[in-house]
């Protein structure tokens, strides 16, 4: 059995490409992204990109900050052998907007903000309330744990190297 911290170092580089993947699939193949119960969903790249290259042990990294931040630079970074190790993600589905961050190395979830729940106006709508937002952070969780099962099922399969890489190259160069 592998001791934690061996398998963490040995596979952490998996939530990086998964991060670098899922900003390839917002702007080539949105239409992969859903919720299982085929609710229609948009999910954009927020106001923030992390972007490394490991050189010699030493992190080089670039950031996008900004809500009409161009993505160019994060674009050239990508072609240089960086990869995306944080992202700011907007989802909508019915008229609502979350907005949220994720961490590569550990797929931490950070910043969240949820819609807004109705009003309480008496005790006995609380429990409804807390219910509500419960709900909402679940659909966060239930997207990206979704869409991180395809990402593994296509990372193992022979088509991640004969189509996926293909496609992802000619969109860093585009």
């Amino acid at each position: 059995m592998l001791d934690i911290s061996i398998a963490y170092n040995r596979y952490k580089f998996l939530g990086d490409e998964f991060l670098t993947w899922l900003w390839f699939i917002i702007e080539k193949e949105p239409e992969k992204i859903s919720f299982p119960d085929k609710e229609p969903v948009s999910l954009e790249t927020g106001n923030r990109i992390v972007l490394v290259k490991k050189i010699n042990d030493i992190d080089e990294s670039v950031t996008i900050k900004g809500d009409d931040a161009g993505l160019e630079e994060g674009m050239l970074a990508l072609g240089k052998g960086s990869v995306v190790t944080e992202l700011n993600l907007l989802l909508k589905s019915n008229n609502q907007k979350w907005r949220f961050s994720i961490k590569g190395e550990s797929l931490n979830i950070s910043g969240i903000k949820v819609p807004e729940s109705g009003p309480v106006e008496s005790k006995k709508d609380v429990e409804g309330a807390v219910m509500e937002k419960a709900y909402f952070y679940e659909r966060i969780f239930i997207i990206l744990d979704n869409l991180f099962k395809n990402f593994i099922k296509l990372r193992l399969s022979s088509e991640w190297h004969h189509s996926v890489l293909p496609l992802m190259k000619k969109w860093i160069k585009e």
